[in-house]
């Protein structure tokens, strides 16, 4: 297959979905999966085995999930637009809002659906400022108790997004605790109750049973329907990027140009500084991995390899998934990478490739 592409493996994506489908089984909560992280709608059909529908950030992620994945699709945005609220709905089996002010303002619209609020309580596990939902200032949700109290009648849910690629059980009890000391009054009135993603349940050693129980606890003593959102967490480690070496340099290090970018490809790595990963990373020879880009620092990072790199090589990033597709974009005309599958039983196929004609249309 010609590079760039995304390859998704099924066999490294079903251990996050058997975990997911145990939790469901020991605690009762119920998982849906966050189209903003992953939203690669060929493999939702596997995935809706294991999983009870999607949450969404936006029109078209309710709509696609309505579409493409089987189970329940929540709608959630920071705020709704008038001409599209009608659709929303319409493509939702719960809606939740993200102020009291946009629950007010859609109030006669939204008569006889279900109807959910975002809770922010002032606490998360985000290291970054970027994404820390509880950060000074932050729009994401209403915090004042009492102002959540006063609407609690219109409502039958609530939704709490304050964890961020939270991989420690005892911190994810100590803000529950802190959520149910808060809000629990008006929990006692909610027949469901959202405790968003950013768990990183569906890592290496996470007490998964410890989860179970607490989740399990929290829904008997509120009698609410919990549900979790799972994204990372449902697609850590189940895809790479695939890209080639075209030129090698040196310039006071060895230089080596793939067919991609990581603006255009893995955004995240620019966003929060951080490196691409390679496995192993093992070897007597370091070369810096950059992409094909004109940003100067279109850089993948820094890896060890046990031969030297030369044009014709193939590298292989490691955890490709997670809002690296979602964020694919086509800076400098790069062409975009293609998806790919690889089956259980090891069929590889190439279910979406993009060309000229998708970087033209793309614009105007």
């Amino acid at each position: 297959m010609q590079t760039p592409y995304y390859l998704i493996d099924k066999s490294r994506l079903l251990p996050n979905m058997e975990k997911i489908a145990w939790l469901r089984d020991a605690s009762g909560a119920k998982s849906l999966l966050a189209l903003k992280c992953f939203a690669t709608w060929s493999v939702f059909d596997f995935m809706a085995q294991y999983m009870d529908g999607t949450t969404s950030s936006s029109l078209y992620e309710v709509k696609l999930g309505r579409d493409k994945f089987p189970g329940e699709t929540h709608a959630y945005s920071v705020a709704y637009a008038d001409h599209e609220i009608a659709e929303v709905l319409a493509n939702c089996d719960k809606i939740i809002f993200n102020s009291i002010g946009q629950l007010t303002k859609f109030a006669a619209e939204s008569e006889g659906h279900v109807r959910g609020l975002r809770v922010n309580p002032g606490v998360s596990t985000s290291g970054f400022d970027l994404a820390d939902p509880a950060r000074p200032f932050s729009r994401l949700g209403e915090s004042d108790p009492d102002r959540v109290a006063a609407v609690a009648d219109q409502l039958s849910g609530l939704m709490f997004h304050n964890n961020c690629e939270n991989a420690s059980f005892a911190r994810f009890d100590e803000m529950l605790a802190l959520i149910e000391d808060t809000f629990g009054a008006t929990l006692h009135k909610m027949t469901w109750v959202s405790l968003g993603g950013g768990i990183h349940f569906t890592g290496e050693g996470y007490p998964l049973e410890r989860l179970a129980a607490r989740l399990k606890t929290f829904s008997e003593t509120f009698g609410v329907q919990v549900y979790l959102e799972p994204g990372e967490a449902a697609i850590t480690g189940a895809a790479t990027l695939e890209v080639t070496v075209l030129d090698t340099m040196f310039n006071g290090k060895n230089l080596a140009i793939v067919d991609s970018s990581i603006e255009a490809h893995m955004l995240d790595l620019l966003i929060y500084r951080e490196p691409a990963k390679i496995s192993p990373d093992t070897g007597d020879h370091d070369w810096m991995i950059c992409g094909k880009s004109c940003l100067a620092g279109d850089i993948f990072g820094e890896f060890r390899f046990d031969a030297a790199l030369k044009p014709g090589d193939r590298i292989s990033f490691q955890d490709a998934a997670g809002y690296t597709m979602v964020k694919k974009n086509w800076f400098n005309g790069v062409k975009m990478p293609g998806i790919a599958i690889r089956e259980l039983d090891g069929t590889l196929k190439m279910v979406r490739d993009f060309d000229y004609d998708d970087f033209a249309a793309a614009l105007s």
